[in-house]
């Protein structure tokens, strides 16, 4: 897949490039997709931006790469992004001209059972509650609201805390999202099928299910399953970030690759900084600059679990007991309820579950630019404790052929991510924690200090833009769009 960014060299030679970044308005350090949402505010804005990034390519969290065997295209982090889709500042831009194009798979979620069935959440409302018997009514007199007004509702809980645009909307979810999701499950559900299928929703938050808040990512995201679905970018998530990066390169902005940033002190000739970076990395580019309440604020920022990851290449399709999980673009697998809970409550423990709850994505079985011809691409993750070394392909693989007999002798060639090869990939994936710090029920409205503007540090016109911020993690470039406006008021 061809790159459309500009590749500006580290080392600029030519006089018109050293007068050009010797003071650009406002430096950008990294590249993902807060980052370069971030400066395409600010040069919408007119202003002149440099995004510096460590890596060879843009994306962070959004790269592709051939992980396994050539032709074989896998999306490294950030796959199945609903919110990308949803989000108000990334459906703005003109990304379709750049050469992105989404995919939406049939079934955005499928959860098989050991009986050999599985249910399904489908795009529609309706079907979904037909599945579901006696909760069918249940489950879309509590989804119709959301579903129906989910602009709406992403306007205010994509964003810092403030007065909401929509305050009987917002009073409604906040009702039911201000528990577990356990608690909601069990309390507006009879059944077990309904009762799974909605509550491990929320473990994709990186959350304990039988914790507040969940249900508020469990709502959020299957509400996002019923208006834009579970897409994934066609060819793979590399195409979403390098149409970011040719939207800015149009901007007029510029990208500088290889082109690490070890301290504030080299960025202090630009008027404004932005930072999409985690607290301990703002610490030590800081190097004691900040003031000390700040800085043991920023200390006390906590990270949640991490995830193990493993990439296959596969001689076919998955061979599914439930053959109506071929239709879905993401597979729970784990059981029941309680057995989910189980598995993520050892995790917050310290240990590690024999039997995890698993998220599994099967992509080219509706983007035939994954893998050659007649194989196909799939990944999977279990959460793990923060910065684990345990090896849990074996119990990964031992789930899904669980549900899936037969699905070792598919195997081509597999690839695995531990947390510390994930951080590694990612500096922001501290510990191989993926959504930039635990979504507790104080870190999910204080990101990353207790300030009235979070994303501005202490330090004149530097900020801090990374999932570490307001609204938190996943890909909808939200945390950038609002720390640039903060700067922006600030200019």
């Amino acid at each position: 897949m061809g790159r459309q960014y500009s590749l500006i060299p580290s080392e600029a030679t030519s006089t018109g490039h050293d007068r050009r970044m010797a003071a650009p308005d406002a430096v950008i350090v990294g590249a993902g997709p807060n980052g370069l949402s971030a400066a395409i505010v600010l040069a919408q804005a007119g202003r002149s931006v440099v995004v510096r990034e460590a890596a060879p390519v843009v994306g962070g969290g959004l790269r592709s790469e051939a992980l396994t065997l050539p032709a074989f295209v896998h999306d490294v982090c950030a796959s199945v992004m609903p919110l990308a889709a949803a989000s108000p500042f990334l459906r703005a831009l003109p990304l379709a001209t750049h050469g992105l194009s989404w995919i939406e798979p049939p079934v955005p979620l499928a959860h098989p059972f050991d009986d050999g069935t599985a249910v399904l959440l489908e795009r529609s409302l309706e079907e979904t509650g037909r599945q579901l018997g006696r909760d069918g009514d249940r489950y879309v007199s509590l989804m119709r609201p959301f579903a129906e007004s989910l602009d709406a509702l992403l306007l205010d809980i994509l964003a810092p805390v403030h007065a909401p645009k929509h305050p009987l909307l917002f009073a409604r979810f906040g009702w039911r999202a201000m528990r577990s999701a356990r608690h909601l499950v069990r309390s507006h559900f009879r059944g077990d099928r309904a009762r799974t299928l909605v509550g491990a929703i929320a473990a994709h938050a990186v959350v304990r299910i039988d914790r507040m808040p969940s249900a508020a990512f469990a709502l959020v995201l299957a509400a996002t399953a019923h208006t834009v679905g579970w897409p994934v970018v066609a060819g793979g998530s590399q195409r979403l970030a390098d149409a970011l990066a040719a939207h800015l390169r149009a901007l007029g902005g510029e990208i500088i690759l290889e082109a690490p940033v070890r301290s504030l002190e080299e960025l202090f000739s630009a008027r404004t900084v932005m930072l999409d970076v985690t607290p301990p990395q703002l610490m030590a580019l800081a190097a004691n600059r900040l003031p000390r309440a700040y800085a043991r604020a920023l200390t006390r920022y906590r990270f949640g679990p991490g995830v193990f990851k493993v990439d296959w290449a596969l001689g076919g399709a998955v061979p599914w007991a439930a053959p109506e999980c071929r239709r879905a673009g993401v597979v729970h697998l784990g059981g029941t309820l309680d057995e989910i809970a189980e598995s993520e409550r050892a995790v917050w423990r310290g240990q590690h579950a024999e039997k995890p709850f698993v998220i599994l994505a099967q992509p080219s079985l509706f983007d035939d630019r994954r893998a050659t011809a007649g194989a196909h691409t799939l990944w999977a993750y279990c959460h793990v404790p923060n910065g684990s070394t345990v090896d849990m392909t074996s119990r990964i693989e031992a789930q899904i052929e669980r549900f899936a007999p037969g699905f070792r002798d598919l195997i081509l060639a597999r690839h695995a991510m531990s947390p510390a090869t994930l951080e590694a990939h990612d500096p922001n994936l501290v510990g191989g924690e993926i959504g930039g710090g635990a979504n507790s029920l104080r870190q999910l409205f204080v990101r990353p200090v207790a300030r009235r503007d979070p994303y501005r540090t202490p330090l004149p016109g530097v900020y801090i833009c990374s999932a570490s911020t307001p609204p938190g993690g996943a890909v909808h470039g939200m945390c950038g769009y609002h720390a640039a406006r903060s700067a922006l008021r600030a200019l």
